[in-house]
């Protein structure tokens, strides 16, 4: 397979400036990361600590096996909002026993581990990746239920204040789903496990309640429908909080507790156990290429993009930095050259390729349509790199096929059965977005560079074309066009399209799986190749009707 030669100019200054542009981005990401991490603060933290509490971080910590990677699914969720960036929960998928696992963690030490809009959101693509990947589930809980404090939080800001009853209605619909999913993984014999290490009523009592496996850390585990003071207002009963939920009761006397255990150290320990004999066996082919590293430096990734995404990058430079030695079978090099396509491999695992190098016309469009179906013809994973402002418009355009075309990308993507995996380095407008399998298109994994945009269509667009519509409208009435308060409006509507693009904002609305530093992109991509692979992949020959 022939190796990929680099063009880059790593003395030139556009290369400096996005290096630069770059850097500044990381620092940022590297900040917020950390506040993260920092979950409630110093003192919810030292509370949880006289408590002999840890940290949900470090629970998880102990319970991964040492030196193994745990690939953490939107950490930003809720930035500018009313909640604790990363929303109280913390989700991902790491190892255990040698084995791939969802890990669901409430953060104790963030409103007591309560559910908000973020962390739901958070919850259920935890779920989500678990059924899709075949992946066993853990879930650490201590949770006290709904959030009824906060805002909506559906914007920047502080958050969007909300009727408390569309909270709780709001929140009664998500836990339903809950126990439907927990539920379905059991019947799909995807194992589901539930740590138990605080409080967890109500409908939180449930998330142990349809494990099947559950282990309860004495003097801290609390399950029940209802707590004591709830119990007192329905039936007139002064229940005490271990006959009512307590780990000794459940363990001994209800049966809901399968393991006691003495601290929470004793329940990883257990829970290590029960992963260790769950005799789990991948269903998808293990690595088969050589493993090597690219020959082309990663830390050079960044440099390829800049904050300004008119500028052009070729997509190549970025495949040569991710794939084993740099290798690329380009497939259709001569035609429809806006969208790059081949062959290489990451981290041994066989993978198609798709970048984008400009918009896409009628004839790249065509050469994606054939080149999933040949990916889908020998069970080959399909990774999509996105740098794409949309399909081409305009009358030449659309007489050359490009809406005929377009859908038959799309159909194609759609249709696909092998594992696709994302990842937006710059642009992704419009349905450009989805004919490179964005999230909308079941993508089992989505992660997004700093650099990356989100939207329908690019800021000045968007302005451009609502000050049309308004000038076709005033003609049709017979007035007079207001371009002073017209100029008002497109300042205001480019500077919000502009901030709602940004990566950082889609990644905090959970849009996506998380933000990752462009030198990652290799080994991130290459652990999602290896989660995938626990389902059996299987290509599809069967494709939708398309026009020919």
């Amino acid at each position: 397979m022939a190796v990929l030669q680099s063009q880059l100019d790593t003395r030139s200054e556009q290369f400096r400036q996005n290096k630069e542009e770059m850097t500044v981005k990381l620092e940022q990401m590297d900040e917020l990361y950390a506040e993260a991490a920092r979950g409630g603060g110093a003192e919810a933290l030292e509370r949880l600590a006289k408590r002999n509490k840890m940290p949900i971080r470090e629970r998880i910590a102990w319970a991964l096996d040492p030196d193994s990677p745990f690939l953490e699914i939107s950490p930003l969720a809720a930035w500018r909002s009313h909640v604790a960036i990363g929303s109280g929960f913390v989700v991902g998928v790491g190892v255990i026993e040698g084995v791939e696992c969802v890990i669901l963690g409430h953060d104790p030490s963030v409103r007591a581990g309560a559910f908000n809009h973020f962390n739901s959101k958070k919850l259920m693509r935890g779920l989500e990746i678990a059924r899709e990947n075949r992946l066993p589930y853990v879930q650490f809980v201590e949770s006290a239920g709904a959030d009824l404090r906060g805002g909506g939080g559906g914007g920047g800001g502080g958050g969007t204040p909300v009727d408390p009853l569309l909270r709780v209605e709001g929140h009664f619909a998500e836990s339903g789903r809950l126990f439907y999913e927990i539920t379905e993984l059991s019947k799909m014999r995807i194992p589901t496990i539930s740590l138990v290490f605080g409080a967890s009523t109500a409908g939180g009592a449930y998330q142990p309640g349809m494990s099947d496996y559950n282990i309860f850390v004495k003097n801290q585990a609390m399950v029940s429908l209802g707590g004591p003071p709830l119990v007192k207002m329905a039936t007139g009963e002064d229940a005490e909080p271990e006959p009512l939920g307590g780990a000794d009761m459940h363990t001994s006397t209800s049966g809901l507790g399968d393991y006691l255990a003495q601290n929470e150290m004793d329940g990883i320990r257990l829970l290590r156990e029960v992963v260790g004999h769950l005799n789990w066996r991948k269903l998808g082919p293990g690595p088969s290429k050589p493993a090597d590293p690219p020959i082309h430096d990663p830390q050079e990734l960044l440099g390829v993009v800049g904050e300004d995404l008119k500028k052009p990058f070729d997509i190549r430079e970025v495949i040569a930095r991710v794939v084993d030695g740099s290798r690329f079978e380009e497939f259709k090099p001569r035609y429809g050259p806006t969208l790059v396509t081949g062959w290489g491999s990451i981290h041994g695992y066989p993978v198609g390729i798709l970048g984008n190098n400009g918009a896409l016309m009628s004839e790249s469009s065509e050469k994606a349509s054939q080149f999933i179906q040949l990916c889908n013809q020998v069970d080959v994973p399909l990774l999509f790199l996105h740098n794409i402002t949309g399909y081409v418009v305009g009358t030449d355009f659309e007489q050359g096929g490009i809406t005929k075309n377009g859908s038959k990308m799309i159909n194609a993507v759609t249709n696909s059965t092998v594992p696709h995996i994302t990842v937006i380095v710059g642009a992704s407008y419009g349905a450009g977005n989805y004919g490179m399998s964005g999230r909308a298109f079941g993508t089992k994994f989505t992660f997004i560079w700093p650099t990356a945009k989100i939207a329908v269509m690019g800021p000045e667009q968007m302005a451009g074309v609502m000050t049309i519509i308004q000038k076709a409208s005033a003609e049709r009435r017979g007035a007079e066009f207001d371009e002073e308060a017209n100029a008002q409006r497109e300042a205001a509507v480019m500077a919000n399209a502009e901030e709602q693009s940004k990566g950082l904002f889609a990644t905090s609305r959970v849009s996506d799986d998380g933000m990752i530093d462009p030198r990652d992109t290799r080994d991130v991509v290459g652990f999602a190749l290896s989660a995938v692979a626990n389902d059996a992949v299987k290509g599809t020959k069967e494709f939708g009707t398309w026009r020919m």
